[in-house]
């Protein structure tokens, strides 16, 4: 039987067992108790597999199921970490073994945690496992060695590959984009990059001003160019640029300057009035600052067992605010919010600037437009803002992510980064989202999903050079790489219901009395109140801030942000008070909620794996289950009236997914159902077990911890 269950976690044919070992006792995460299952783990060219003896029942089984990762399955790209147990102590594992672990503990980048104890496993197989593990998912590997081209070898050709999300792959797809948000008068869309003749860190389409030429693109492989990322329905615009590098001669810089100068005469007149700089790698926290406090701050849920869950719970927030992860997150929703006020208010081009514009960059420009334009905050509309920012936009998910575990140094959580942002605003304003917080949950999970091409490259170019190099030739069939944006490949129906959310306030359509009227007005109304704004003289492009500009793009540090001066220093603040003050219109401009404890942990992503941080029939999903049976008794109502009329029998309505009943459900649906209990010790504090006496421990102030000598 077990033999059976091993060819059944073979997802595809392309898919190869490697080693195996038997008798391996996996515990459950609970009181220490060592509870757990025996099974056989396995580690394939895709994942590690545990399968237990025991069937699980289908009530246990969690409503959101994955075809693709089973609830005790790790894709190598997942594994963050691996720990072994030698007499109690654990040892971080890494190349060649000396000696083998009695306990293996797998740490995961979706923050889940295996402990595997393998007492009672054969040594050789104890060998071949661990030697295996450590090898397939920690070892610097090539690209082509990772199971996405496995997969897309031979990947079934009966996906919907595209599902209707806007890739921005054709120069059809630019101008659409052009279109719908009025750009295309002041901007083109071009393909000098064909080929990637101009930069390989381009993409093959990209918009530009529309009097800038070619020449001047190809000029310096498209640094110093501003490319376009959206138009505001006022007419202005956010762009971005990449920075020349740092380290320069004179006579390099004096090339430089000329011919930022030249860009500046090219297009200095109308209808560039007006531009605001602001050079993202001064004004925001590094990668290593970004990545050095998410180090930090995922330690706080990687949690082994119970009593290690108890002991921290006394100091978690002081742990929490040493970690500076969420202080980040107010940070950068902060530099969003100035970036719209210059757009909304000020009616200026905003221009970022970075070193390769595909970091940072990338995570302002998608929240300025989520939060300015209703079209990406639904679910296609968001894909589509993904595929355009990040996917050809240029950021390297390769290097980011180490997928091929080949620098520590390229590793940030970029593009996690902007998911906690955007889970903040809709967690803050859920019906102005078509997704659900379990969707963006879903979504980071599938980064480290290697069957999907949409976050394994850096670029367009590695990916085109990838499936069309040499080695291709003796392919017997060609790539076929699938998008994350098939859900179907990873959910049926019933579990992509919970992808959606049932509350979302829907955009009403004008009646076609008023097409007419609203054609030339933007469609986007906004909550905050038309506000006079000086009619400012005609300004060139870089008139007023040419020398700033030059300065910031030739690498030297300026200010935080160029603020003209007619503008008063409490701008921002006053038009963040104004937009609270008043109604929220979900159709149009969003502003987060940044101050003080307003900024949250994503809850549902960092607890749904402890089942000791579970609330029984309470958090977010005891709402959502009463509306939901709400809903559904309301369209079962709407069916019986239907059928009265009309005399005929309709069908179920599956619109709305199905939850049990609340009492029964924790925090941790839709990922898991209410199966253990945790109880919490009678002390609990980090040193519970020393037999302190009780009014030591209520006289004991909270302690704060450091975690910086923790991170690796």
């Amino acid at each position: 039987m077990l033999i059976l269950r091993c060819i059944e976690i073979m997802i595809h044919i392309s898919e190869q067992l490697l080693c195996e070992a038997s008798t391996v006792y996996k515990y459950i995460q609970e009181d220490g108790s060592n509870r757990g299952t025996y099974g056989k783990l396995v580690c394939t060219n895709f994942k590690i597999a545990f399968l237990d003896d025991d069937s699980t029942s289908d009530d246990n089984e969690p409503q959101l199921k994955n075809k693709i990762i089973g609830e005790n399955d790790i894709t190598l790209q997942c594994v963050d970490q691996i720990y072994g147990v030698y007499d109690e102590k654990k040892k971080l594992l890494t190349g060649q073994l000396r000696k083998y672990p009695e306990k293996l503990i797998i740490y995961c980048k979706d923050l889940r945690v295996f402990n595997f104890c393998l007492r009672y496993t054969k040594e050789e197989e104890v060998k071949r496992i661990v030697s295996g593990i450590i090898h397939h998912s920690q070892t610097p590997k090539l690209l082509k060695r990772l199971f996405l081209f496995s997969y897309a070898s031979a990947a079934p050709n009966n996906t919907d590959g595209r599902n209707q999300t806007v890739m921005f792959d054709t120069l059809e797809d630019w101008r659409d984009e052009l279109e719908r948000t009025k750009g295309n008068v002041q901007y083109k869309a071009v393909s000098t990059n064909e080929g990637y003749k101009v930069s390989e860190k381009l993409p093959l389409y990209f918009v530009v001003p529309i009097c800038v030429s070619e020449e001047s693109i190809l000029k310096y492989e498209g640094r110093g160019i501003p490319i376009w990322c959206w138009s505001c329905h006022n007419g202005a615009a956010l762009l971005k640029m990449s920075a020349f590098p740092k380290e320069q001669d004179d006579s390099t810089s004096q090339m430089q300057k000329a011919f930022l100068d030249g860009i500046y005469r090219t297009i200095r007149k109308p209808p560039y009035e007006l531009l605001k700089t602001d050079d993202l790698s001064s004004s925001l926290p590094s990668l290593q600052e970004i990545q050095t406090a998410y180090t930090r701050f995922k330690q706080l849920f990687l949690i082994d067992n119970s009593t290690d869950f108890w002991a921290t719970d006394v100091k978690w927030f002081s742990l929490l605010e040493s970690t500076n992860w969420l202080e980040i997150i107010r940070r950068v929703l902060k530099k969003a919010i100035e970036v719209v006020e210059c757009l909304e208010r000020q009616h200026t081009n905003v221009l970022l600037i970075e070193e390769s514009a595909t970091d940072l960059c990338c995570v302002i420009s998608s929240l300025v437009q989520v939060m300015m334009d209703s079209y990406s905050r639904t679910k296609l509309g968001f894909q589509s803002l993904i595929q355009k920012e990040w996917v050809i936009g240029g950021h390297g998910f390769l290097d980011r992510c180490n997928h091929l575990h080949k620098s520590d140094k390229e590793e940030a959580p970029v593009f996690l980064l902007l998911l906690n942002c955007v889970w903040q605003l809709v967690q803050q304003y859920p019906p102005a989202f078509e997704f659900t917080e379990t969707y963006l949950t879903v979504l980071s999970d599938s980064l480290y999903v290697p069957i999907f091409s949409t976050f394994f490259f850096n670029s367009q170019h590695q990916k085109d050079t990838t499936t069309t190099g040499e080695s291709l030739k003796t392919q017997s069939s060609p790539f076929r790489f699938l998008t994350v944006w098939d859900w179907s490949v990873q959910f049926d129906l019933k579990a992509q219901a919970f992808l959606n959310n049932p509350l979302y306030a829907e955009k009403p359509k004008p009646e076609k009395s008023q097409r007419k009227t609203a054609r030339f007005k933007h469609q986007r109304q906004l909550s905050l109140p038309l506000t006079q704004t000086k009619s400012s003289p005609k300004r060139g492009f870089f008139r007023e801030e040419t020398d700033h500009l030059i300065k910031n793009i030739l690498g030297k540090r300026i200010g935080k942000f160029i603020n003209s001066s007619d503008e008063p220093p409490n701008s921002f603040r006053e038009f963040y008070d104004s937009w609270h003050s008043k109604p929220v219109d979900y159709h149009g401009l969003l502003l987060p909620r940044i101050d003080g404890p307003e900024i949250k942990v994503w809850a549902q992503r960092y607890l749904r794996w402890i089942p000791e941080a579970q609330l029984h029939g309470g958090g977010t999903i005891a709402t959502a289950a009463k509306i939901l049976d709400l809903m559904k008794e309301v369209q079962n109502l709407q069916v019986k009236m239907d059928e009265e009329h009309s005399q005929a029998v309709s069908g179920d309505i599956h619109a709305v997914p199905m939850l049990r009943s609340s009492a029964r459900l924790s925090s941790l649906f839709p990922f898991a159902l209410l199966q253990r209990q945790s109880v919490k010790p009678a002390l609990p504090t980090s040193t519970w077990k020393d037999l302190e006496d009780e009014d030591d421990l209520v006289k004991r102030d909270d302690e704060f911890v450091d975690l910086s000598s923790d991170v690796l």
